[in-house]
């Protein structure tokens, strides 16, 4: 991301093995221990100035579309042998959770190149790959963009971070003969609507694997399992059956295998002020505990 930018979230130290580009950081293990691969696509927080100054919102209204910290509570995964990819920039600049070209017309000065997907859900609801909306539903931009801009976005960041993911995702199945990828993200405890109980926060965890075609039945089994005999209450596919992501690297006939993680930002922090509350230690031991878990039930799949 070219220009100057603002950090404003200070991340921990990592590990010992780092890969470093402008874009994503690669955590690895000394020694990869486990056929598991944990990605935070929505964790970034390096704003562009010139995105800043772009928008009407200010930092702390587009700093609601982050999985915040969501990156840290991933991180256990490396200490006990697995690596972790992270995106640096934030999803409200670009969402590498989405198609590389799934754009709203709405938001360009010029028409779109046939190839670019105009019409998707996503694209509707706003949260297309350069999101028009932030998740309060205000517009993101003061101006139409360029598609010279979008193009440079998705060449720059969207590219490079699937590139440095699937090789990632291809490295493990060799070594280990099958992956998994874990695919985490945050959801606001709002998103439930009216789903539940007045004053209810909602479901803790939902897994998504596009309904049983991402990963065997036995790896979200197995997850479902574990988390809820730690207390949580988790659901399956609803509202959030897996994205981009899961949908692409999940092929469990090729030894590949995608489930996507939703976490409830509730359990671990204040999503008025974005601080992590004292359950965040907690929720990052299961976690850990959870990879451990799936690489276990990743192996049995093959036996």
């Amino acid at each position: 991301m070219d220009g100057e930018t603002l950090s404003p979230a200070a991340i921990r130290a990592p590990p010992a093995a780092v890969s470093n580009s402008a874009t994503h950081e690669v955590q690895r293990p000394v020694e990869q221990l486990l056929p598991v691969v944990v990605a935070s696509p929505h964790s970034g927080a390096v704003y562009p100035r010139a995105f800043l100054d772009a928008s009407p919102l200010d930092l702390a209204l587009l700093r609601r579309m982050e999985d915040c910290h969501v990156d840290r509570l991933g991180s256990g995964a490396v200490e006990i042998g697995a690596p972790l990819l992270r995106a640096l920039f934030p999803r409200v600049f670009l969402d590498v959770n989405r198609e590389p070209w799934e754009l709203d017309p709405a938001m360009f000065a010029e028409p779109l190149p046939r190839y670019v997907k105009t019409r998707t859900p996503r694209i509707a609801a706003g949260l297309g790959t350069i999101p028009r909306v932030a998740g309060n539903g205000l517009e993101i931009y003061r101006a139409k963009l360029t598609f010279r801009e979008a193009q440079q976005r998705v060449e720059r960041l969207h590219a490079p971070y699937h590139a440095q993911l699937a090789a990632l995702v291809e490295e493990t199945r060799r070594r280990f003969g099958q992956a998994l990828l874990v695919d985490l993200h945050s959801m606001p405890s709002a998103s439930w609507g009216g789903r539940w109980p007045e004053g209810s926060r909602g479901a803790d965890i939902v897994l998504g694997d596009c309904h049983g075609t991402a990963c065997s039945r036995g790896i979200a089994a197995a997850a479902d399992a574990h988390l809820s005999d730690r207390g949580y209450s988790v659901v399956r596919n609803d509202p959030y059956s897996g994205g981009y992501t899961t949908k692409r690297y999940g092929r469990p006939d090729k030894g590949r295998h995608a489930l996507q993680v939703e976490i409830n930002r509730a359990l671990y922090m204040d999503e008025a002020t974005l601080e992590p509350r004292a359950d965040f230690v907690h929720l990052a031991r299961d976690l850990t505990a959870l990879f451990e878990c799936l690489a276990g039930a990743l192996q049995f799949s093959r036996a």
